[in-house]
């Protein structure tokens, strides 16, 4: 079973990006409300995938995806983004992030990103 970090700072994206994970085969082993925690449970969990929104408090998302790349260069890491950050985006891909998504998204839009990564049809 694939594993997946859901990290954004609001509860309710993370229950909803969490349960859509479920729904497709997924482990979900942690939740973080911030870019530090992310990075903490990342070292501790390692997980095949994270999503990983852009603007959050303590450490923003393109901060830990800074942090997270040179150490784990196989992370799988998918941005959450407004429509306003696309400046950002671009940093976080340049970074070495593989995709991103626009918030607010249909369920179908991160299940082809997420299928893609994993090169795979059945989820």
């Amino acid at each position: 079973m694939p594993t997946v970090l859901i990290v954004d700072d609001t509860l309710f994206m993370r229950v909803k990006v969490g349960n859509m994970f479920k729904e497709w085969g997924f482990e979900v082993v942690g939740e973080a409300a911030n870019g530090k925690e992310a990075v903490e449970l990342f070292k501790q969990y390692q997980p095949d995938l994270v999503m990983m929104d852009v603007t959050m408090p303590i450490k923003s998302g393109l901060d830990a995806v800074k942090e997270i790349l040179p150490q784990y260069p196989n992370a799988n890491i998918i941005m959450l983004s407004a429509l306003d950050q696309q400046k950002i985006i671009v940093e976080a891909i340049e970074a070495g992030a593989k995709d991103f998504i626009i918030k607010p998204f249909e369920q179908n839009q991160l299940k082809m990103i997420v299928a893609n990564i994993f090169d795979t049809y059945d989820l």
